[in-house]
């Protein structure tokens, strides 16, 4: 997408005229999609999950606070 911008003319020149000067337009950044977190439970009451996500760091970063708060709780 490309933006126009008009600046007047100055100095000598006539004011009748003008420049167009045509500006790239900086990348958009799209916000970031959350971890999806599927959190399953088997018979035997033990916990486990599966993680959807973009950014791979923070996929390993939910991983890593599931596993903390599953040993903290005392969890299966």
């Amino acid at each position: 997408m490309f933006f126009q911008a008009c600046s007047g003319v100055n100095g000598s020149e006539s004011r009748d005229k003008s420049s167009f000067v045509t500006v790239e337009e900086i990348q958009k950044v799209k916000p970031e999609k959350p971890v999806k977190i599927k959190l399953k439970r088997n018979a035997d009451g033990e916990y486990s999950w599966e993680l959807n996500g973009d950014n791979a760091e923070r996929v390993i970063e939910a991983d890593r606070k599931l596993k903390r708060y599953n040993t903290e709780t005392g969890s299966k």
